[in-house]
Protein backbone atom coordinates (compact mmCIF):
# COMPACT_ATOMS: atom_id res chain seq x y z
CA UNK A 1 0.00 0.00 0.00
CA UNK A 2 0.98 3.68 -0.33
CA UNK A 3 1.73 5.86 2.40
CA UNK A 4 -1.81 7.95 1.36
CA UNK A 5 -3.83 4.03 1.73
CA UNK A 6 -1.75 3.13 4.71
CA UNK A 7 -4.45 4.42 7.48
CA UNK A 8 -7.64 3.53 5.31
CA UNK A 9 -7.50 -0.24 6.87
CA UNK A 10 -7.85 0.64 10.13
CA UNK A 11 -10.40 3.63 10.44
CA UNK A 12 -12.82 1.06 7.52
CA UNK A 13 -12.57 -1.47 9.95
CA UNK A 14 -13.65 0.30 12.88
CA UNK A 15 -16.36 2.23 10.58
CA UNK A 16 -17.62 -1.82 10.15
CA UNK A 17 -17.90 -2.56 13.56
CA UNK A 18 -20.04 0.72 14.38
CA UNK A 19 -17.08 2.39 16.92
CA UNK A 20 -17.39 5.75 14.61
CA UNK A 21 -19.60 6.72 11.77
CA UNK A 22 -18.95 7.72 7.91
CA UNK A 23 -18.66 11.44 8.29
CA UNK A 24 -16.26 10.70 11.03
CA UNK A 25 -14.12 8.70 8.89
CA UNK A 26 -14.23 10.34 5.56
CA UNK A 27 -13.16 13.51 7.86
CA UNK A 28 -10.36 11.20 8.79
CA UNK A 29 -9.20 10.20 5.49
CA UNK A 30 -10.04 13.50 3.72
CA UNK A 31 -12.32 12.57 1.44
CA UNK A 32 -16.27 12.86 1.35
CA UNK A 33 -18.69 10.27 3.10
CA UNK A 34 -19.77 9.00 -0.63
CA UNK A 35 -16.35 7.69 -1.27
CA UNK A 36 -16.12 6.46 2.45
CA UNK A 37 -19.33 4.23 2.17
CA UNK A 38 -17.72 3.03 -1.33
CA UNK A 39 -14.16 1.78 0.30
CA UNK A 40 -16.42 0.52 3.42
CA UNK A 41 -18.26 -1.87 1.08
CA UNK A 42 -14.82 -3.33 -0.50
CA UNK A 43 -13.39 -3.65 2.52
CA UNK A 44 -15.77 -5.87 3.53
CA UNK A 45 -16.39 -8.00 0.59
CA UNK A 46 -12.86 -7.71 -0.12
CA UNK A 47 -10.66 -7.12 3.16
CA UNK A 48 -8.35 -4.94 3.80
CA UNK A 49 -6.36 -5.32 0.83
CA UNK A 50 -9.85 -4.26 -1.52
CA UNK A 51 -8.87 -0.75 -0.53
CA UNK A 52 -5.79 -0.21 -2.69
CA UNK A 53 -5.79 1.86 -5.80
CA UNK A 54 -7.66 -0.30 -8.43
CA UNK A 55 -5.22 0.65 -11.06
CA UNK A 56 -2.34 -0.83 -9.34
CA UNK A 57 -0.23 -3.16 -12.02
CA UNK A 58 -2.33 -1.79 -15.07
CA UNK A 59 -1.05 -0.21 -18.07
CA UNK A 60 -1.12 3.10 -18.03
CA UNK A 61 -3.63 4.76 -20.68
CA UNK A 62 -0.84 7.40 -21.17
CA UNK A 63 1.32 5.09 -22.50
CA UNK A 64 3.23 5.03 -25.80
CA UNK A 65 1.70 3.11 -28.20
CA UNK A 66 3.56 -0.24 -29.48
CA UNK A 67 6.64 0.14 -31.57
CA UNK A 68 6.91 3.79 -31.04
CA UNK A 69 9.34 2.95 -28.31
CA UNK A 70 11.75 1.05 -30.33
CA UNK A 71 11.45 3.84 -33.39
CA UNK A 72 12.61 6.24 -31.22
CA UNK A 73 15.29 4.83 -29.85
CA UNK A 74 16.76 3.57 -33.75
CA UNK A 75 16.63 6.73 -34.91
CA UNK A 76 18.47 8.22 -31.61
CA UNK A 77 20.99 5.63 -32.62
CA UNK A 78 20.96 6.34 -36.64
CA UNK A 79 19.68 9.65 -37.60
CA UNK A 80 20.03 11.93 -34.34
CA UNK A 81 22.84 10.24 -32.80
CA UNK A 82 24.05 13.14 -30.37
CA UNK A 83 21.13 15.29 -30.14
CA UNK A 84 20.02 16.21 -26.66
CA UNK A 85 16.67 15.61 -25.51
CA UNK A 86 14.71 18.66 -25.86
CA UNK A 87 16.02 18.85 -30.05
CA UNK A 88 15.13 15.12 -30.70
CA UNK A 89 11.89 15.10 -29.03
CA UNK A 90 11.10 18.94 -31.74
CA UNK A 91 12.56 16.79 -34.53
CA UNK A 92 10.57 13.61 -33.96
CA UNK A 93 7.46 15.84 -33.59
CA UNK A 94 7.79 17.95 -36.66
CA UNK A 95 9.23 15.20 -38.92
CA UNK A 96 7.92 12.35 -38.30
CA UNK A 97 4.63 13.09 -36.71
CA UNK A 98 5.76 11.46 -33.08
CA UNK A 99 4.54 13.36 -30.50
CA UNK A 100 6.54 12.32 -27.47
CA UNK A 101 7.54 14.28 -24.63
CA UNK A 102 10.88 14.76 -23.35
CA UNK A 103 10.41 12.81 -20.09
CA UNK A 104 9.86 9.77 -22.45
CA UNK A 105 12.91 10.50 -24.52
CA UNK A 106 14.93 11.04 -21.85
CA UNK A 107 13.38 7.68 -20.37
CA UNK A 108 14.33 5.86 -23.87
CA UNK A 109 17.91 7.15 -24.07
CA UNK A 110 18.89 6.42 -20.59
CA UNK A 111 17.25 3.17 -21.44
CA UNK A 112 19.74 2.87 -23.98
CA UNK A 113 22.48 3.20 -21.40
CA UNK A 114 23.34 6.89 -23.07
CA UNK A 115 24.75 9.64 -21.25
CA UNK A 116 23.10 13.31 -21.54
CA UNK A 117 24.73 15.57 -24.07
CA UNK A 118 25.18 18.19 -22.08
CA UNK A 119 25.33 17.29 -17.87
CA UNK A 120 23.00 19.65 -16.03
CA UNK A 121 25.04 21.23 -13.62
CA UNK A 122 23.18 21.14 -9.86
CA UNK A 123 22.23 24.84 -8.46
CA UNK A 124 25.13 26.44 -6.99
CA UNK A 125 24.91 27.34 -3.16
CA UNK A 126 24.96 30.99 -2.75
CA UNK A 127 25.32 32.67 0.69
CA UNK A 128 23.35 35.97 1.68
CA UNK A 129 25.56 38.49 1.41
CA UNK A 130 25.45 40.89 4.44
CA UNK A 131 24.56 44.85 4.16
CA UNK A 132 27.45 47.06 4.25
CA UNK A 133 27.19 48.26 7.73
CA UNK A 134 28.45 52.28 7.29
CA UNK A 135 27.84 54.56 4.78
CA UNK A 136 30.20 54.99 1.64
CA UNK A 137 31.50 51.52 2.80
CA UNK A 138 30.29 49.78 -0.67
CA UNK A 139 28.24 52.00 -3.80
CA UNK A 140 26.01 49.54 -5.73
CA UNK A 141 25.87 51.39 -9.94
CA UNK A 142 24.30 50.46 -12.82
CA UNK A 143 22.52 51.07 -15.75
CA UNK A 144 18.66 50.61 -17.15
CA UNK A 145 17.41 51.08 -20.81
CA UNK A 146 13.87 52.06 -20.25
CA UNK A 147 11.27 53.78 -21.77
CA UNK A 148 11.02 56.37 -19.30
CA UNK A 149 9.19 58.92 -21.02
CA UNK A 150 6.26 56.49 -22.59
CA UNK A 151 6.48 57.22 -26.38
CA UNK A 152 6.94 61.54 -25.42
CA UNK A 153 10.58 61.53 -25.91
CA UNK A 154 13.99 59.75 -27.42
CA UNK A 155 14.83 56.51 -25.97
CA UNK A 156 17.07 56.76 -22.65
CA UNK A 157 19.30 54.56 -19.92
CA UNK A 158 18.92 55.88 -16.88
CA UNK A 159 22.44 55.70 -14.39
CA UNK A 160 22.19 55.23 -10.88
CA UNK A 161 24.33 54.90 -7.82
CA UNK A 162 22.93 53.58 -4.44
CA UNK A 163 24.37 53.05 -0.90
CA UNK A 164 24.27 50.07 0.26
CA UNK A 165 24.37 50.62 3.73
CA UNK A 166 21.76 53.32 3.88
CA UNK A 167 19.47 52.67 0.66
CA UNK A 168 19.70 55.89 -0.49
CA UNK A 169 20.52 57.15 -3.97
CA UNK A 170 22.97 58.91 -4.30
CA UNK A 171 22.71 60.08 -8.16
CA UNK A 172 21.23 59.45 -10.74
CA UNK A 173 21.60 60.97 -14.67
CA UNK A 174 19.97 60.35 -18.19
CA UNK A 175 22.15 59.23 -20.92
CA UNK A 176 21.28 57.94 -24.52
CA UNK A 177 22.65 55.12 -24.24
CA UNK A 178 25.36 52.77 -21.13
CA UNK A 179 28.06 54.79 -22.29
CA UNK A 180 31.47 56.08 -20.60
CA UNK A 181 30.38 59.80 -20.22
CA UNK A 182 27.47 58.76 -18.44
CA UNK A 183 29.17 56.34 -16.10
CA UNK A 184 31.98 59.13 -15.51
CA UNK A 185 29.05 62.10 -15.22
CA UNK A 186 27.08 59.75 -12.27
CA UNK A 187 30.75 59.25 -10.10
CA UNK A 188 31.46 63.02 -10.72
CA UNK A 189 28.09 63.58 -9.11
CA UNK A 190 28.89 61.03 -6.41
CA UNK A 191 32.24 62.39 -5.22
CA UNK A 192 31.29 65.85 -5.36
CA UNK A 193 28.28 65.20 -4.05
CA UNK A 194 28.92 63.05 -1.18
CA UNK A 195 32.72 62.12 -1.64
CA UNK A 196 34.54 58.78 -2.28
CA UNK A 197 33.31 55.32 -1.35
CA UNK A 198 35.70 52.71 -0.47
CA UNK A 199 33.85 50.19 -2.98
CA UNK A 200 32.05 50.27 -6.36
CA UNK A 201 29.78 47.32 -6.90
CA UNK A 202 29.00 46.75 -10.37
CA UNK A 203 28.11 44.27 -13.33
CA UNK A 204 30.43 42.96 -15.89
CA UNK A 205 30.03 45.71 -18.44
CA UNK A 206 32.93 46.14 -20.39
CA UNK A 207 33.16 49.75 -19.24
CA UNK A 208 34.00 49.37 -15.88
CA UNK A 209 35.94 45.82 -16.55
CA UNK A 210 38.02 44.18 -19.22
CA UNK A 211 36.06 41.50 -21.10
CA UNK A 212 38.28 41.02 -23.90
CA UNK A 213 41.16 38.32 -23.87
CA UNK A 214 43.93 40.05 -25.36
CA UNK A 215 47.36 40.64 -23.70
CA UNK A 216 49.82 42.91 -24.65
CA UNK A 217 53.54 41.86 -24.19
CA UNK A 218 53.80 44.41 -21.15
CA UNK A 219 50.88 42.58 -19.51
CA UNK A 220 51.99 39.34 -20.21
CA UNK A 221 54.93 40.41 -18.28
CA UNK A 222 52.80 41.91 -15.12
CA UNK A 223 50.32 39.08 -14.76
CA UNK A 224 47.56 41.49 -15.17
CA UNK A 225 45.68 42.98 -18.04
CA UNK A 226 45.56 46.86 -17.86
CA UNK A 227 42.33 48.16 -16.66
CA UNK A 228 39.27 49.97 -18.45
CA UNK A 229 39.38 53.76 -18.42
CA UNK A 230 37.28 54.03 -15.90
CA UNK A 231 38.99 51.43 -13.82
CA UNK A 232 42.13 53.40 -14.17
CA UNK A 233 40.30 56.19 -12.65
CA UNK A 234 38.76 54.48 -9.82
CA UNK A 235 42.66 53.28 -9.64
CA UNK A 236 43.83 56.32 -9.10
CA UNK A 237 41.29 57.37 -6.36
CA UNK A 238 41.77 54.56 -4.17
CA UNK A 239 38.15 52.75 -5.11
CA UNK A 240 37.92 49.22 -4.73
CA UNK A 241 35.81 47.45 -7.67
CA UNK A 242 33.71 44.50 -6.99
CA UNK A 243 32.03 42.69 -10.16
CA UNK A 244 28.71 41.21 -9.86
CA UNK A 245 28.49 37.32 -11.46
CA UNK A 246 24.79 37.42 -11.36
CA UNK A 247 21.74 39.73 -11.38
CA UNK A 248 21.14 38.40 -7.66
CA UNK A 249 24.03 39.68 -6.53
CA UNK A 250 23.20 42.94 -7.15
CA UNK A 251 20.04 42.74 -5.88
CA UNK A 252 19.46 46.09 -4.10
CA UNK A 253 20.38 47.56 -7.73
CA UNK A 254 17.95 45.30 -9.58
CA UNK A 255 14.71 46.58 -6.47
CA UNK A 256 16.00 50.00 -7.37
CA UNK A 257 14.96 49.89 -10.84
CA UNK A 258 11.58 48.25 -10.09
CA UNK A 259 10.50 51.16 -8.25
CA UNK A 260 11.74 53.67 -10.44
CA UNK A 261 10.23 51.82 -13.39
CA UNK A 262 6.92 52.20 -11.42
CA UNK A 263 7.28 55.95 -9.85
CA UNK A 264 9.43 57.85 -11.77
CA UNK A 265 8.06 56.81 -15.04
CA UNK A 266 4.57 58.04 -13.14
CA UNK A 267 5.93 61.62 -11.94
CA UNK A 268 8.00 62.15 -15.24
CA UNK A 269 4.13 62.24 -16.57
CA UNK A 270 2.63 63.58 -14.36
CA UNK A 271 4.73 66.51 -15.42
CA UNK A 272 4.67 65.51 -19.38
CA UNK A 273 8.32 65.63 -19.36
CA UNK A 274 9.38 64.97 -22.83
CA UNK A 275 13.32 65.69 -23.10
CA UNK A 276 16.32 64.48 -21.74
CA UNK A 277 17.25 67.75 -20.56
CA UNK A 278 13.72 68.31 -18.70
CA UNK A 279 14.03 64.35 -16.94
CA UNK A 280 17.88 65.30 -15.88
CA UNK A 281 16.25 68.78 -14.28
CA UNK A 282 13.76 66.78 -12.54
CA UNK A 283 15.98 64.14 -11.29
CA UNK A 284 17.41 66.31 -8.13
CA UNK A 285 13.70 66.99 -6.68
CA UNK A 286 12.79 63.45 -7.17
CA UNK A 287 16.14 62.08 -5.27
CA UNK A 288 14.93 64.49 -2.08
CA UNK A 289 11.50 63.00 -2.18
CA UNK A 290 12.30 59.12 -2.95
CA UNK A 291 15.43 59.30 -0.54
CA UNK A 292 12.93 60.66 2.10
CA UNK A 293 10.85 57.62 2.07
CA UNK A 294 13.02 54.80 1.52
CA UNK A 295 16.54 55.73 3.10
CA UNK A 296 17.39 53.55 6.24
CA UNK A 297 19.85 54.25 8.97
CA UNK A 298 23.26 52.76 8.88
CA UNK A 299 24.57 49.93 11.22
CA UNK A 300 27.40 52.05 12.11
CA UNK A 301 26.72 55.91 12.37
CA UNK A 302 30.48 56.93 11.46
CA UNK A 303 30.10 57.36 7.55
CA UNK A 304 33.45 56.62 5.74
CA UNK A 305 33.21 58.76 2.63
CA UNK A 306 36.20 60.59 1.81
CA UNK A 307 37.02 64.01 0.23
CA UNK A 308 37.68 63.84 -3.31
CA UNK A 309 41.36 65.14 -4.86
CA UNK A 310 41.24 69.06 -5.78
CA UNK A 311 42.12 68.32 -9.20
CA UNK A 312 39.33 65.42 -9.62
CA UNK A 313 38.08 66.74 -13.20
CA UNK A 314 41.86 66.05 -14.52
CA UNK A 315 41.23 62.54 -12.71
CA UNK A 316 37.70 62.20 -14.55
CA UNK A 317 39.62 61.75 -18.34
CA UNK A 318 40.87 59.13 -20.72
CA UNK A 319 44.67 58.95 -20.81
CA UNK A 320 46.62 58.40 -23.67
CA UNK A 321 50.32 58.08 -25.03
CA UNK A 322 51.15 59.97 -28.22
CA UNK A 323 54.25 61.22 -30.05
CA UNK A 324 55.23 64.56 -30.42
CA UNK A 325 55.35 64.99 -34.57
CA UNK A 326 57.64 67.10 -36.04
CA UNK A 327 56.16 70.29 -36.44
CA UNK A 328 55.55 69.84 -32.38
CA UNK A 329 52.03 68.75 -32.97
CA UNK A 330 49.65 66.14 -31.27
CA UNK A 331 46.62 64.27 -32.88
CA UNK A 332 43.87 62.80 -30.72
CA UNK A 333 41.43 61.17 -33.48
CA UNK A 334 40.29 64.61 -35.12
CA UNK A 335 41.42 66.91 -32.60
CA UNK A 336 45.15 68.61 -33.53
CA UNK A 337 46.88 70.17 -30.40
CA UNK A 338 49.81 72.71 -31.20
CA UNK A 339 52.16 72.20 -28.52
CA UNK A 340 53.97 75.70 -27.51
CA UNK A 341 58.27 76.44 -27.43
CA UNK A 342 59.05 74.84 -23.80
CA UNK A 343 62.09 76.61 -21.52
CA UNK A 344 65.03 77.73 -23.53
CA UNK A 345 63.13 77.09 -26.88
CA UNK A 346 62.81 73.86 -26.48
CA UNK A 347 61.22 71.16 -29.06
CA UNK A 348 59.01 68.55 -27.70
CA UNK A 349 59.07 66.46 -31.12
CA UNK A 350 59.61 62.98 -31.34
CA UNK A 351 58.66 62.78 -27.54
CA UNK A 352 56.17 60.84 -26.21
CA UNK A 353 53.46 62.86 -23.93
CA UNK A 354 50.64 61.58 -22.03
CA UNK A 355 47.35 63.56 -23.22
CA UNK A 356 44.34 63.60 -21.23
CA UNK A 357 40.72 63.95 -22.52
CA UNK A 358 38.75 65.63 -19.93
CA UNK A 359 35.08 65.01 -19.40
CA UNK A 360 34.24 68.41 -20.34
CA UNK A 361 35.94 67.85 -23.67
CA UNK A 362 39.25 69.83 -22.95
CA UNK A 363 42.57 68.53 -24.04
CA UNK A 364 45.51 68.50 -21.80
CA UNK A 365 48.90 67.75 -22.57
CA UNK A 366 51.22 66.66 -20.42
CA UNK A 367 55.06 66.17 -20.24
CA UNK A 368 57.04 64.86 -16.85
CA UNK A 369 53.46 65.57 -14.98
CA UNK A 370 53.47 69.07 -16.58
CA UNK A 371 50.70 70.61 -18.11
CA UNK A 372 52.78 72.11 -21.52
CA UNK A 373 49.44 72.51 -23.70
CA UNK A 374 45.63 73.22 -23.41
CA UNK A 375 42.76 72.97 -26.28
CA UNK A 376 39.46 74.33 -25.32
CA UNK A 377 36.60 71.75 -25.40
CA UNK A 378 35.08 71.11 -28.70
CA UNK A 379 31.11 72.66 -27.65
CA UNK A 380 28.77 71.68 -25.09
CA UNK A 381 27.60 68.62 -27.29
CA UNK A 382 30.64 66.70 -26.16
CA UNK A 383 30.77 62.85 -25.57
CA UNK A 384 33.60 61.15 -23.33
CA UNK A 385 34.29 58.12 -25.42
CA UNK A 386 37.43 55.96 -25.21
CA UNK A 387 39.02 56.74 -28.83
CA UNK A 388 41.56 53.65 -28.30
CA UNK A 389 42.07 50.56 -25.55
CA UNK A 390 43.64 52.24 -22.46
CA UNK A 391 46.51 49.36 -22.98
CA UNK A 392 49.68 51.27 -24.32
CA UNK A 393 50.68 48.67 -26.84
CA UNK A 394 47.00 47.91 -28.32
CA UNK A 395 46.89 45.33 -30.89
CA UNK A 396 47.69 47.33 -34.05
CA UNK A 397 46.61 45.96 -37.74
CA UNK A 398 49.07 43.78 -39.19
CA UNK A 399 50.65 45.18 -42.36
CA UNK A 400 49.31 43.78 -45.62
CA UNK A 401 51.60 40.86 -46.87
CA UNK A 402 52.02 41.24 -50.81
CA UNK A 403 52.75 37.25 -50.85
CA UNK A 404 49.21 36.38 -51.88
CA UNK A 405 48.95 39.17 -54.31
CA UNK A 406 52.14 38.18 -56.31
CA UNK A 407 51.29 34.72 -56.42
CA UNK A 408 48.32 35.90 -57.89
CA UNK A 409 49.93 38.05 -60.50
CA UNK A 410 52.57 35.78 -61.62
CA UNK A 411 49.69 33.45 -62.16
CA UNK A 412 47.73 35.23 -64.03
CA UNK A 413 50.49 36.41 -66.53
CA UNK A 414 51.20 34.13 -69.89
CA UNK A 415 54.18 31.06 -69.45
CA UNK A 416 56.16 32.95 -72.48
CA UNK A 417 56.06 36.36 -70.59
CA UNK A 418 57.55 34.83 -66.93
CA UNK A 419 61.40 35.70 -66.05
CA UNK A 420 62.95 32.18 -65.29
CA UNK A 421 63.93 31.30 -61.97
CA UNK A 422 67.48 32.46 -62.05
CA UNK A 423 66.50 35.76 -63.49
CA UNK A 424 64.38 36.73 -60.37
CA UNK A 425 65.22 38.58 -57.12
CA UNK A 426 65.12 36.49 -54.44
CA UNK A 427 63.20 37.18 -51.50
CA UNK A 428 63.29 35.03 -48.57
CA UNK A 429 59.87 36.24 -47.16
CA UNK A 430 58.43 35.45 -50.94
CA UNK A 431 60.07 32.32 -51.24
CA UNK A 432 57.29 29.62 -50.76
CA UNK A 433 54.45 31.53 -51.69
CA UNK A 434 55.96 33.05 -54.95
CA UNK A 435 57.30 30.07 -56.28
CA UNK A 436 60.94 31.21 -55.50
CA UNK A 437 63.66 28.36 -55.13
CA UNK A 438 65.27 27.75 -51.75
CA UNK A 439 68.72 29.66 -51.67
CA UNK A 440 70.93 27.29 -49.92
CA UNK A 441 74.27 27.68 -48.40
Amino acid sequence: MSRKELPRPGLLAAAVAGRITNREGAAALRITPRQFQRLKQRCREGGPLAVRHQGRRRPSHRRLAAGVGAQVQALLQDRYAGFNDTHLTEKLRELHGLAVSRESVRRLRRALGWPAVHRRRPAQHRARRPRAAAAGQLLQIDGSPFPWLEGRGPAMTLRGAIDEATSTVIALHFRPTEDLHGYATLLHQVFTTVGLPVALYGDGVNILVRTDRHWTLAEQRAGTQAPTHLGRVLHELGIGSVQARSPQGNGRGERLWGTLQDRLVSQLRLRAVATRAAANAFLPEFLADFNRRFARPPGQPQAVWRRPPRELALVLRCRYTRRGARDNTLRLGPRLLQIPRGPHGRSYAGRRGEVRELLDGRLLVLADATIIARAPAPGPDFTLAPRTHPSAQRRRPAPPRLAPALAQLAAALPASRRPPPWRRAYNPRLAITAGYPERRG
